[in-house]
């Protein structure tokens, strides 16, 4: 699959990705995924299947528990995940409809499964990640909720050489099933500054709107709640929850 995503961040702004988003930054949240990967299996789990892996941060700290294989539609994202983790099998494809020849003792969507703007594609995803479990293994997702979530901005900065970053988000709920997170790049090489923006529509589900299509795809469900995970971005006080869904393929 060749297809060329929309947006800047996965295409021609994805090398910036690395340069705000240290994989040393995400290794406690990445860890708390493992854990309870780890802890909710019934056997250790060796193999992940991680979709909509991006550049690879996540795979960072996963490889150092399991095999893990990333899947993402962008390409330009993929080329900084193989730098990063040559150890880590990567493949194009699109969550929906991607299909391999494996299947793996977990499933992780812990970031892009957002990008699923309607019940029928977020329903496609999640029989992706059914597809490819084995009998009672495990399938981690982090969501945002629609019954809870509140519009609030971020700022995101890194620094490289003589190239300095600031990326500025907003996020506005835009009706009962996305919201809007629009992102302002500023980008200083050699002191000249570049201004890009950037808009994604995010899906936004209800609570009983995941549970049942869980259920539907073959899942039974348990739920954490998570609370602080983007805290140290946000631009005054905020609210940002999040569920992390810990379901188990039914047999």
């Amino acid at each position: 699959m060749n297809k060329r995503v929309k947006w800047a961040a996965y295409n021609d702004l994805a090398w910036t990705e690395l340069i705000v988003s240290s994989p040393e930054e995400y290794r406690e949240e990445t860890e708390l995924y493992c854990k309870i990967m780890i802890n909710h299996s019934k056997t250790k789990p060796k193999t992940v299947l991680h979709l909509g892996c991006g550049a690879g941060i996540n795979d960072y700290t996963f490889k150092k528990h399991f095999k893990v294989t990333g899947v993402d539609i962008s390409n330009e994202m993929l080329k900084i995940a193989r730098e990063l983790n040559p150890e880590v099998k990567y493949i194009n494809g699109d969550m929906r409809e991607i299909k391999l020849r494996t299947r793996f003792d977990a499933v992780t969507i812990p970031d892009s499964i957002g990008y699923m703007t309607n019940l029928k594609d977020l329903s496609k995803a999640i029989n992706t990640a059914y597809l490819h479990l084995n009998n009672g293994g495990i399938l981690l997702i982090v969501a945002h909720i629609r019954d809870n979530f509140r519009e609030n901005n971020f700022v995101y900065t890194g620094k490289k050489k003589d190239i300095n970053i600031t990326i500025f988000e907003n996020n506005y709920i835009t009706n009962k099933t996305t919201y809007e997170a629009t992102l302002v790049y500023l980008i200083r090489r050699k002191k000249q500054l570049d201004i890009y923006t950037d808009k994604h529509t995010i899906g936004l589900f209800s609570l009983t709107s995941w549970n049942r299509i869980l259920k539907e795809n073959g899942f039974s469900i348990k739920k954490i709640n998570s609370e602080n995970t983007y805290e140290r971005f946000m631009l005054r006080d905020g609210d940002y929850p999040q569920v992390m869904f810990i379901c188990r393929k039914i047999m």
